[in-house]
């Protein structure tokens, strides 16, 4: 007859927590110890024939009575067949799981942003990833909790531009996959299938990017008719008029110019020099300056003309014109059928149908670098001569008077 397990006694267990070993209080229960700082209870079980063992806490903050009651959960758990160290772990997941429901959308592409920061090649970079998600991702799921994003609410978010604007929907899917699966590695999320990916999964809803004819076509002005626009222009008051006619004397990006701080313009040399963390390709500008471009410099110029400040300033001096300035301008104008970016193929189409200056020099003005290396090192010292010229002819047409009844 097997002899009965004798249970340990309360009393016992202070002067056993200095005694290195295994001791057995029944049922799988054990206070093991090193006589040392280590000693903590522990629970051994048999689970389809393999021998395991499961910790139940540090003694004395868990006391002898504390891990009986623990114990005798886990073999409640072992006769229904639970794994009592699985359901532990579980739980343990589920809780960090529930804390993380606080965790927004928002919340996590910021961070994404910030642990990204230091790889990316410049600060527009950072920029751009932050208007995509601001414009179209985070009005429908910035404050939606991170763990609860599915793939009817990523389908909600691309829809509406998955046509319309493939190329800005397809870097929106990858940025908000991306910041999903950041939310997985950092324990917001429960591992599986990230509901923005492509391949195997929203590719069996969404048409292939490359199927789709890119309709996202910034509206252009024909250039026959740009000198009575410029007369238009010139007409409107305000400070975003006079930044979106320096924005097309310059052929320039909107950002390029809303961006702009005095320390970038050189007035005596005629020269703004946009310098390359604010470029689309990463790259220095150099962009020279029509006599009309500078008068409108002269016009806006502030009494106190600081280095950092703005050189089209918003309604704060300390803070730049809104990137929907231009937009609006043109809705006032009665325009809406153009964008402001439209005006780069006006002057492109312009330069190419009526000057002799070749195509690298046309680049150049549009910021667009040469592809070729050779190329591009013998053009870097003749290039912003060209294009003075280039750019001086440019204002004279758009300046002149429009023929009569255009």
């Amino acid at each position: 007859m097997a002899r009965a397990i004798q249970r340990l006694r309360s009393v016992e267990v202070d002067r056993l927590a200095k005694r290195p070993g295994m001791h057995h209080d029944g049922g799988g229960l054990y206070l093991s110890t090193d006589g040392g700082s280590q000693c903590s209870w522990l629970f051994r079980f048999m689970l389809n024939r393999r021998p395991r063992a499961m910790g139940l806490g540090p003694f004395p903050i868990i006391s002898l009575a504390d891990a009986r009651a623990r114990a005798s959960e886990c073999r409640r758990h072992l006769v229904d067949g639970v794994d009592p160290i699985e359901r532990r772990d579980a739980a343990r997941a589920q809780g960090r799981l529930d804390a993380a429901r606080a965790v927004t959308f928002r919340q996590c592409a910021s961070a994404y942003i910030e642990a990204k920061r230091a790889g990316w090649k410049n600060a527009k970079h950072r920029q751009q990833w932050q208007n995509t998600l601001d414009s179209y991702a985070h009005p429908i799921i910035g404050d939606l909790p991170i763990g609860t994003i599915d793939t009817p609410v990523i389908l909600d978010v691309l829809r509406p531009i998955w046509t319309t604007k493939p190329d800005t929907a397809k870097r929106l899917r990858g940025r908000i996959e991306a910041v999903l699966s950041f939310a997985m590695a950092a324990g917001y999320r429960n591992p599986g299938l990230n509901p923005a990916r492509w391949q195997g999964h929203l590719d069996q809803t969404l048409a292939r990017p490359s199927d789709i004819r890119d309709v996202e076509h910034h509206a252009a002005l024909p250039y026959a008719v740009m000198p009575a626009f410029m007369t238009d222009l010139r007409a409107q008051d305000g400070v975003a008029a006079k930044a979106f006619e320096f924005t097309i004397l310059s052929a320039a990006r909107t950002g390029e110019t809303i961006g702009a701080r005095w320390a970038e313009i050189n007035l005596k040399d005629k020269t703004w020099t946009v310098p390359a963390d604010r470029m689309k390709g990463g790259r220095l500008h150099i962009v020279p300056l029509s006599d009309r471009a500078v008068t409108i410099l002269d016009s806006v110029k502030p009494a106190d003309q600081s280095s950092g400040a703005f050189v089209f300033p918003g309604r704060q001096s300390n803070k730049p014109l809104s990137n929907m300035a231009f937009l609006m301008l043109l809705r006032r104008m009665g325009r809406d059928d153009l964008t402001a970016h439209g005006f780069r193929s006006t002057f492109a189409d312009w330069a190419g149908d009526c000057t002799g200056v070749d195509q690298q020099t046309r680049e150049f003005a549009l910021a667009h670098g040469v592809s070729d290396k050779t190329e591009a090192a013998y053009r870097r010292g003749t290039a912003i001569e060209k294009r003075r010229v280039l750019m001086r002819t440019w204002s004279d047409y758009c300046t002149k008077k429009p023929p009569a009844g255009v």
